[in-house]
């Protein structure tokens, strides 16, 4: 467990920064951006968690927080320097664990009849904002994917959290009593 003594470095005032294995790369390095996008996300999600979801939800989204950490773990190595550390990654069964999820609430809300529109609850919109953040994440990680490598199942992870986030949304609305903003094209 890392212990921050702290805070301020100056090594960054530079405008670079330390990846995990030591390589210092400048702060808009793509790796960086994904990275600190995925630190976004789960921000996202802490600020749903302060709104007060419900509690299937408030239970179990710590641990896709603590998922995240690792994912940003993941992505602040480089490939071969993750060999010399025990690092945590997102492993399929991570993956595995969100299908199992949205196929659990979705049995609770049902199908998607129409296009909905972000909103209804407080929660539900904040997790539609953790969910846009999450796709941001997953385009980013993917133009990585085409540069260096990356852990094998980030991609595959941030997909199924953003469809998991979606369904999680319906479901907070669902358990508030809230209805679904619906599209209604052409207006």
């Amino acid at each position: 467990m890392p212990r921050l003594t702290k805070i301020y470095t100056k090594t960054g005032d530079a405008g670079t920064t330390a990846l995990g294995g030591g390589q210092r790369v400048p702060k808009d390095t793509l790796r960086v951006q994904v990275y600190g996008t995925v630190d976004e996300l789960n921000s996202a999600i802490g600020v749903a968690l302060a709104h007060g979801l419900c509690a299937r939800l408030a239970d179990l989204l710590p641990a896709i927080q603590n998922q995240l950490f690792d994912l940003g773990s993941d992505l602040c190595f480089y490939e071969e320097d993750k060999a010399r550390y025990n690092l945590p990654t997102i492993e399929s069964r991570h993956v595995l664990a969100l299908e199992a999820l949205i196929d659990e609430l979705l049995d609770v809300v049902g199908p998607l009849k129409n296009f909905i529109l972000p909103g209804g609850s407080l929660g539900a919109a904040q997790l539609q904002v953790a969910r846009t953040i999450c796709r941001r994440a997953e385009r980013e990680a993917t133009t990585l994917a085409r540069e260096e490598a990356i852990g094998q199942q980030v991609l595959p992870y941030l997909n199924r959290l953003s469809d998991a986030l979606f369904v999680m949304a319906r479901y907070e609305n669902h358990i508030r009593n809230t209805p679904e903003p619906l599209w209604q094209p052409g207006i």
